[in-house]
């Protein structure tokens, strides 16, 4: 990550949040879908498991806007 507290280093942290979100949906959303199968592990915990993720992701999202508004 970029250090200091400039506006590059701004940009740089929300674009690295930007991508971490959107591999953690992709991710979540592929499991749901039976797209991301993981070896040895039934269907329905790797549904469990994605929605489980879709779900944090889309607080920690909610969080992380809150915690800016503040």
């Amino acid at each position: 990550m970029a250090k200091g507290t400039g506006p590059v280093a701004t940009l740089v942290n929300l674009a690295v949040w930007l991508t971490g979100v959107l591999v953690s949906l992709a991710v979540g959303f592929g499991m749901i879908d039976g797209i991301l199968p993981v070896r040895w592990i039934p269907a329905s915990v790797i549904v469990v498991a994605g929605w489980v993720v879709v779900v944090l992701t889309l607080v920690s999202v909610i969080l992380a806007i809150i915690d800016q508004l503040q």
